[in-house]
Parts: structure tokens; C-alpha cells; sequence
């Protein structure tokens, strides 16, 4: 089993150019799979040993998600020695992953947001005004974090407000930008040199002396943002990336918004991604409903 596992893995690296942490997450999970079927022979497993090894992992209160996991790592695994004919069926191939309940998006509040703005703004350092730019343009525009340091200088059209962003797919989309956000991009570039290691050039909007890609990492900034989350009186906790861009959704809708457009300023290629943000208006719609329906009103 062992060196099964490991051609697998070979063939995950070689073939498919998986990341480093997924060929690690999967020689975990096949190896705890390993503990509990080892000593038999591939081929004499079946669906039914499979249910039996997922109801194990349920029984020791392993979540749906985690489950879900080692149950992608076993149905690639199994894949890949019928491929290689060296079982005659695959045990996997009718099984179904639990469901799993979409968490909700965490999100800031309006206020939450103004204060953790107001705190980079009245810092000393360049550092902390850099920081009131980045939230200023993550916020008004709903980018993720990779979007945001990865920007290049010139991605910015002051005239018409408007940022040319490259998202996920390296798929590009065009935003408006507040004037407030413009303003305070325009006056940071007057000290954007000072990121810049002496005499050199960059093309970043946001560069950086020491990272390799030249510009802030996304590490750099979740760091950054968690002690400006504790100057600002937040939990830290409650205070990462991407829950800004979160805000950004939530704050929009709650402000009547129709969800096609946060669709398309999100970059979301489907609308039932952008769906999941919905959940505020739940009380909304119930408030508006009881108010303004003429059977709420009959007695």
C-alpha cells in the first residue's frame, strides 16, 4: 500500500503539478486509510468498505467538510489504480460526499470599517498611511487580497475613476472607484518611492523592499491588518483580508443594491457564488414585508 501511495503521489506531482500542502493533506488522509485496510489488498475492496471507513471518520466526529477531504483524496487515489489496471473496479465511483452546510460569510460593521480607516489614517508612520490607502481601495472596490497587492501603478484611470483589476483566471475587470479612494491614492503616490528599495523601479502600485515578487505579499498585509484591527479596538479575530471584501457585498445590499451588479463587481463568473451574501437581507425583506404587504396588516 505504501508504495502505491507514493506512485500516486508521484503521478499527482509530475502529471497534475499539484501544490506541495495538497501532497502532504494526501499522504495524511491515504495514510490514516491505510491504518484501517492495509492489511487487505486493493482490489478486494469495495463500495461498502469505503461507506464503512466513512462512517468511522463520522463516528469520531470528523465534520462533513474534513470528511469530504479525505474522501476526494481516496476517490482520486482509487482513480488513479483503475487507471493503471491495477484494480479490476473502483470502489469510489458511486460514493457521495456528505453534505455540507455553505458558512456564512463573515463581515465587518459600517462603523467597524470607519474605525479601522480612521486608525491607519491617524498613524505616523508611512507604513500606516499606506495601510488607509489599501483598506480605502480593498473596501471601495471589493477586491481580494491577492487583487489588491498584486495591483500595477498605472491601473488606475483618475479621470474617469476607474481601476482595470486582473482577478482570478487572470481575468481582468474594470470598476468604478469613489473619489475619496482616488484622493487618497493620488496623495500616497507622493511617498510611494519611499517602498521602493534606493534608486530602483517598480511597477507596483504597492511595492515592497524585501518580497520577492517585488510587491507586499498578501502574509504581509494579514499581519498588518490584524495589528491595525487591535489599534483600532476590534478582535483581531473577527478581522482578516478577505472579510473586508465581504463588507464590501453585505454593506452594498444592505443598501438596496440588486445582486447582478455585486455579481459583476465581485468578479463572480456565477451568480450563485454572489448568493451567499443574501443572508442579510433576510430581515430586511421580512421588516419590509410586515410593513408594507396589505395582508400583514389584516387583523
Amino acid at each position: 500500500m505504501a508504495d502505491l501511495i507514493e506512485d500516486f503521489l508521484d503521478m499527482m506531482t509530475a502529471e497534475v503539478g499539484a501544490a506541495q500542502n495538497t501532497i502532504e493533506a494526501y499522504r495524511r488522509d491515504l495514510q490514516q486509510f491505510t491504518t484501517e485496510y492495509g492489511s487487505r489488498k486493493m482490489s478486494e475492496l469495495n463500495d461498502e468498505d469505503i461507506a464503512r471507513y466513512l462512517q468511522l471518520l463520522s463516528r469520531k466526529s470528523y465534520s462533513p467538510k474534513t470528511i469530504a477531504r479525505k474522501l476526494s483524496a481516496l476517490k482520486d487515489f482509487f482513480k488513479f489504480l483503475y487507471t493503471e489496471k491495477l484494480i479490476n473496479d473502483n470502489p469510489t465511483a458511486n460514493i457521495i460526499a456528505p453534505k455540507q452546510e455553505k458558512p456564512l460569510p463573515k463581515f465587518l460593521t459600517e462603523e467597524e470599517v470607519r474605525r479601522l480607516l480612521e486608525t491607519a489614517a491617524a498613524g505616523e508612520k508611512l507604513a500606516d498611511k499606506r495601510m488607509a490607502v489599501m483598506l480605502e481601495l480593498m473596501y471601495a472596490c471589493g477586491l481580494r487580497v491577492s487583487e489588491l497587492v498584486g495591483l500595477p501603478e498605472n491601473c488606475i484611470n483618475f479621470d474617469k475613476r476607474q481601476i482595470l483589476v486582473r482577478g482570478k483566471g487572470n481575468k481582468e475587470r474594470l470598476l468604478p472607484i469613489a473619489k475619496a479612494a482616488c484622493d487618497a491614492v493620488l496623495e500616497y503616490l507622493t511617498f510611494r518611492d519611499s517602498f521602493i528599495r534606493g534608486g530602483r523601479k517598480s511597477i507596483w502600485l504597492f511595492p515592497s523592499k524585501t518580497a520577492k515578487g517585488g510587491h507586499m505579499t498578501r502574509g504581509a498585509f494579514s499581519i498588518d491588518l490584524k495589528a491595525l484591527a487591535v489599534k483600532a479596538g476590534i478582535s483581531p479575530e473577527k478581522v482578516f483580508p478577505h472579510v473586508l471584501r465581504h463588507s464590501f457585498a453585505t454593506h452594498l445590499l444592505n443598501r438596496d443594491a440588486d445582486l447582478r451588479s455585486v455579481q459583476k463587481l465581485l468578479g463572480h463568473e456565477d451568480i450563485g457564488t454572489t448568493e451567499i451574501y443574501t443572508h442579510i437581507l433576510s430581515d430586511k425583506l421580512a421588516a419590509t414585508v410586515k410593513a408594507k404587504h396589505p395582508l400583514a396588516r389584516v387583523k
